[in-house]
């Protein structure tokens, strides 16, 4: 098979790491991969594992961008693919206009993958317009059969995002050398109870609730102390500001370290006890929940979205009514009063997602 995967950029996220994952599970069966977008940093490892990476200007939502309509479908009749996989709205667009001066019997399949609650009109419709359209969880199926009348259920395939148990081994610990390093930069988080926030910072992800929870708890446990994984985009930093000066008027400054964007995120779910998910509104999945499930950490999240199908296979005892203050406080208090134990995580896995996926392009190969 031959198949050519459209994304804005190759920068970080779900998306991106996705199609890495299944560029390398088709080189790794013998397939032909091509993955077109404005390249980035993760350009560099995706072309070092066998893709083919055409770089192509699909990533600005602007009028400027239907410029590329004609290099796009020069790109397809010049390496004519037998699948386009569409990720995102923009590249969706500009691969339907393309198509369109493609003869019919010339055109490749088109497959769209849905990886987020995008707002509902016309402009997101796009991405159920295909052969068969990717639902990265039933609440995503959930989201396209309330919302996209026109895409007909049998279309689409619900196809969980994994993780490779591999990278997030359960037990992991993170090395002397990690703890005596971060112990050095953030000396204030020795011998406490750690409750993790992971997440860039965004009024979206709760961090609210968390400073809330903190101002509750102190009293009681004084070795209790939050820390907020994840960077703020420079046009987040008078959010940062506010969230910060909310935290000093309240007494909260010794009890919160925030520590920024991370490439070893791993290394600070395992360090963790507790890793919360807060998000104000519905993940499509909730991968940093599974992770820290799967090395071992309980995370206790709202019932919602994609954390919510991952929690009440995994681990329900985390799970609670969304936006519920009292039930987070409780459920938090009896982590800290006993210790829980998370069992090895078998479901969601990396493998089962690639399988899926090149079985979805097998299928439509015949």
């Amino acid at each position: 098979m031959k198949i050519m995967q459209l994304l804005p950029e190759l920068n970080s996220g779900g998306v991106e790491r996705g199609t890495l994952e299944i560029a390398r599970a088709l080189i790794a069966e013998g397939h032909e991969s091509l993955v077109v977008s404005n390249g980035g940093r993760m350009t560099e490892q995706l072309e070092a594992e066998g893709t083919t990476h055409l770089s192509l200007p699909i990533h600005k939502k602007a009028l400027s961008s239907l410029w590329q309509i004609r290099p796009l479908r020069k790109l397809i009749l010049q390496h004519r693919p037998d699948i386009v996989h569409v990720r995102s709205r923009v590249p969706a667009w500009l691969m339907h206009f393309a198509l369109k001066g493609i003869p019919a019997n010339q055109r490749p399949h088109l497959i769209s993958t849905v990886h987020g609650f995008y707002s509902i009109n016309r402009y997101s419709q796009i991405m159920t317009q295909a052969e068969k359209v990717i639902a990265v969880s039933d609440s995503v199926v959930q989201y396209i059969t309330d919302h996209y009348k026109n895409c007909p259920p049998e279309d689409i395939v619900r196809i969980y995002r994994g993780i490779d148990p591999q990278a997030f081994p359960h037990g992991y610990q993170p090395s002397a050398q990690w703890l005596n390093q971060t112990f050095k930069d953030f000396p204030e988080l020795e011998n406490k109870f750690l409750i993790c926030l992971p997440g860039r910072i965004t009024r979206l992800k709760g961090h609210e609730n968390l400073i809330a929870l903190v101002q509750q708890l102190k009293e009681q446990y004084p070795q209790l102390h939050a820390v907020v994984v994840g960077g703020a985009d420079p046009k987040k930093a008078a959010y940062l500001k506010e969230m910060k000066d909310s935290i000093q008027a309240k007494g909260l400054s010794e009890n919160m370290t925030f520590v920024g964007h991370r490439s070893d995120i791993r290394e600070w779910l395992a360090f963790s006890d507790i890793v919360l998910s807060l998000s104000n509104q519905a993940e499509t999945f909730g991968r940093t929940a599974l992770e820290a499930l799967s090395v071992g950490t309980p995370v206790i999240g709202w019932n919602r979205g994609g954390v919510a199908e991952i929690l009440s296979k995994i681990y329900p005892q985390g799970l609670i009514a969304a936006d519920d203050q009292s039930a987070l406080l409780q459920t938090v208090k009896q982590h800290i009063d006993t210790p829980q134990q998370v069992a090895p995580v078998q479901a969601f896995s990396l493998k089962d997602m690639c399988e899926q996926t090149l079985g979805v392009y097998k299928k439509i190969l015949g």
